[in-house]
């Protein structure tokens, strides 16, 4: 099997030789390939080339076009802040729905418009055409929550669910429109799995989390389905509270960050549902040694299996050793 059909074979869940391994890498696959990250960000060339050579030198099951938050935001129009070797910033002082009235006027950017979606989905085609055959292509855009925040503002949007939930509601019916239209654009150029980044969700409690965020979460999914692609969901932090929830949304395949055990999420999903993540990025993954890393995935085999896919709770960070990276592998 490749990479390719490996992950599929997982997600399909059919027979596979070994376990996937999909850790996110973003700038540790810039520092991998000695692109600073501000052109990884913003150069679709400089991001397949990193992708590429990391996924190769570790033997990663896929390649991942996801890069920073900011790329719908910035079509938008909102204040973006970009710097050399640190991924782009979305300035919540500036967020351009301070005004929400300014909703009215929105409209969904054209992913083909030239701008940062574009570029993403220019980076879609180049990993498609490099290695799209033998690693599994992953395209990606943000959740419902995660996008109303980067253009609401993350504290704005947090009374607003209390506030006005109409424009809580209107803001993500929006953000579902612009998502499905970006992602089809990336599925178009090649990619299998859309990854939904939704990691502002892990800050709201069950009750907002099934009124608010988990029909439009429901939707997205729904959607990217509809559209053909697999769905991968990713809410970095603490979800102890929502894992159940997730389980109901019918991704073909839900991340976990350090702070949710397998076992609590396989006891919440249930049977079928395909797990991945888990492992702590800094204690584990960077400041760990191999045979602790070895002995980690061991446990969360034991507690995920078997549909089960090696990643990190989140994003590796730069600065692991190529040492630790190899032992997730082996």
């Amino acid at each position: 099997m490749n990479g390719r059909e490996r992950i599929l074979a997982m997600l399909e869940k059919k027979p596979v030789d070994r376990l996937p391994l999909m850790p996110v890498t973003m700038m540790f696959a810039g520092d991998q390939a000695g692109i600073r990250y501000g052109e990884y960000a913003r150069d679709c060339r400089a991001l397949a080339k990193a992708q590429v050579h990391t996924a190769c030198k570790f033997d990663f099951d896929y390649v991942s076009a996801i890069s920073d938050p900011a790329r719908e935001a910035a079509d938008c129009g909102a204040t973006i802040r970009y710097f050399d070797d640190q991924p782009p910033a979305i300035d919540e002082a500036e967020a351009l729905l301070l005004d929400k009235g300014k909703l009215l006027q929105l409209k969904v950017p054209d992913p083909h418009g030239g701008g940062r979606m574009n570029d993403r989905v220019r980076a879609v085609e180049l990993l498609s055409s490099q290695i799209g055959n033998e690693k599994l292509v992953e395209g990606w855009v943000e959740g419902p929550c995660a996008e109303g925040a980067d253009l609401r503002g993350i504290n704005n949007l947090m009374l607003d669910f209390f506030d006005d939930p109409g424009f809580v509601r209107d803001l993500f019916a929006f953000v579902i429109e612009m998502e499905l239209t970006f992602a089809q654009a990336q599925i178009a150029a090649g990619c299998e799995l859309i990854g939904v980044g939704d990691a502002a969700a892990s800050l709201v409690g069950p009750q907002i989390y099934e009124e608010f965020v988990w029909p439009y979460e429901k939707r997205l999914v729904d959607g990217l389905h509809h559209l053909g692609a697999k769905v991968r969901l990713h809410i970095c932090g603490n979800t102890n509270a929502l894992v159940a929830g997730m389980g109901r949304l019918g991704c073909d395949m839900v991340d976990l960050d350090f702070m949710v055990s397998l076992a609590t999420g396989r006891n919440a999903m249930g049977p079928e549902q395909v797990l991945a993540g888990n492992l702590d990025p800094v204690k584990v993954i960077r400041n760990g040694h191999p045979q602790l890393i070895r002995e980690q995935v061991q446990q969360c085999h034991q507690e995920a299996a078997p549909l089960y896919i090696i990643a990190a709770g989140c994003e590796i960070p730069r600065g692991t050793p190529d040492e630790n990276i190899r032992a997730l592998r082996e």
